[in-house]
């Protein structure tokens, strides 16, 4: 059996980073308790540092883009031509959901790698209803 891996989500990382976030207190305890490896994918790099770019600032995107990069925090996979392919069904398939392509694409990773724990602050995850999402 695999050892276990929590897939990271853009919104844990967010939460994570961002001191005023709601989510801020839960995200950092939960990352100081961990036992678990986290993982994430380059789709999460590019929305993560986004996102950070935006609220927070260019140096503070550059800051925790090169952890994730140098996988100072969390193992970095890239996303397959395959898990796209997926990502693609799972997106047409879930027309009444508000997923974003990103979503699909983590969705379909977890997926093809028999993950069944994603650490989010996104209520898509629960909405997709294959996982199980952390904190609770």
């Amino acid at each position: 059996m695999p050892p276990a891996l929590i897939f990271t989500d853009t919104s844990a990382w967010y939460a994570y980073v961002d001191k005023s976030d709601a989510y801020h207190p839960a995200a950092t305890q939960f990352i100081r308790l961990l036992t678990i490896p986290l993982i994430t994918s380059t789709y999460i790099l590019d929305e993560t540092i986004t996102l950070i770019k935006a609220h927070l600032g260019h140096s503070a995107a550059v800051r925790f883009g090169e952890k994730l990069r140098q996988e100072q925090i969390a193992k970095l996979l890239r996303i397959t031509e395959q898990d796209e392919q997926k990502a693609w069904e799972i997106f047409v398939q879930y027309h009444d959901k508000g997923f974003s392509f990103t979503d699909c694409t983590s969705f379909a990773l977890m997926e093809r790698l028999q993950l069944d724990m994603a650490f989010a602050f996104d209520e898509h995850f629960r909405q997709y209803g294959k996982f199980v999402v952390v904190p609770s």
